[in-house]
């Protein structure tokens, strides 16, 4: 299955415990809380390009699966990881959160951000 698409937050889980331990200001938090973020991903053998825009926050992450690359984190750092393909699975580990995004269907994603004993569980639709 292709990961290609656009998709709109549905719902999430945890997002305020989570979005407190990675240091994000509460402004920005209740902010963010109730915007619907879109996510497109374009994706083109293992180059991916992921575009996420929050209200009027677009974070763009471009890398090639199993090769390091500079990726932006919800706070704004670039950090260098890589990421890896597990079936429908792409899975990274960002400065202590392990993220982990399955496409569950063929309209379904899933992000998971685990960051010790918090997890944040963000599901979108295709749109």
């Amino acid at each position: 299955m292709s990961f290609a698409g656009k998709y709109q937050l549905e719902s999430q889980e945890n997002f305020e415990p989570f979005m407190k331990a990675i240091g994000l200001p509460d402004d920005l938090i209740q902010k963010g809380k109730d915007i619907k973020s879109i996510s497109e991903v374009e994706e083109t053998g293992d180059d991916f390009k992921v575009t996420v825009t929050t209200g009027s926050k677009v974070l763009v992450n471009s890398f090639k699966v199993g090769q390091e690359a500079d990726l932006e984190t919800l706070t704004g750092e670039k950090v260098k990881a890589v990421v890896h393909r597990d079936g429908n699975k792409l899975k990274v580990s960002l400065k202590g959160i392990e993220s982990v995004t399955e496409l569950v269907d063929a309209n379904t994603i899933v992000n998971t951000m685990t960051l010790g004993s918090i997890v944040y569980k963000r599901t979108s639709k295709r749109m």
